[in-house]
């Protein structure tokens, strides 16, 4: 069955992180094969999440910021406001993608957003996300379950990255973390928003987007 031409959007604004992460459970779990794909885009309060390969040793001091264990893939990470997040729920089997596939699909959604500001992003071998001269700017993390795809994405825009450096980024010590305001000066994240909506359409190969109304109390 091919995928539907239409993603829908849902601009959730900053919102918490563990209900958002129940809502995405509860969306996936009832999908229907005729559900449409969804894509949410928010940014979060401050909040380390550690996937299931992370290790408690990565999280050298977090301090105040909450530490929610999620059921994504990946280590720990940090999400604070500034950051836009971009959660995926997708019916990978319907689209005929490998995971492998879909991952890299995003990857370059976001290499080519990145290229739009004039920043040439690169991959790393073994460490999936998207770098800048060797400093990460944005991370990646699915989970798939009956063939569908939640969590997503994570693209460092204009935030404090302070809390990064009470981690050890992906599980890698000493990492460097970039954002987009730091190459490019300031910048508008509605801007920055659309542009990552358009990139995601062309790269997992929808006809056209739409947008949802609706927030994650309603899911």
């Amino acid at each position: 069955m091919p995928a539907p031409a239409v993603l829908g959007f849902r601009d959730l604004g900053l919102v918490p992180y563990e209900p958002t992460w129940h809502a995405m459970q509860r969306f996936t779990a009832a999908r229907t094969p005729q559900s449409g794909d969804e894509v949410w885009l928010l940014q979060h309060p401050p909040v380390f999440t550690l996937g299931q390969a992370g290790k408690d040793e990565h999280l050298l001091f977090p301090g105040e910021i909450p530490v929610v264990k999620v059921d994504r893939g990946g280590q720990v990470t940090y999400h604070g406001p500034g950051q836009l997040v971009a959660y995926l729920l997708l019916d990978v089997r319907r689209s005929g993608l490998g995971v492998r596939e879909l991952v890299q699909r995003i990857e370059q959604s976001l290499i080519d957003l990145l290229g739009e500001y004039g920043v040439r992003a690169e991959l790393r071998p073994g460490a999936p996300g998207v770098y800048v001269d060797g400093a990460k700017i944005a991370s990646l993390g699915l989970r798939i379950r009956n063939g569908c795809s939640f969590h997503g994405l994570a693209l460092n825009v204009d935030m404090d990255l302070e809390p990064f450096r009470r981690i050890n980024p992906c599980g890698y010590a000493g990492l460097a973390m970039t954002q987009l305001r730091d190459l490019v000066g300031p910048l508008d994240f509605t801007e920055v928003c659309a542009r990552l909506r358009a990139q995601l359409v062309q790269h997992l190969g929808y006809a056209e987007q739409t947008t949802l109304t609706g927030g994650i109390e309603s899911l």
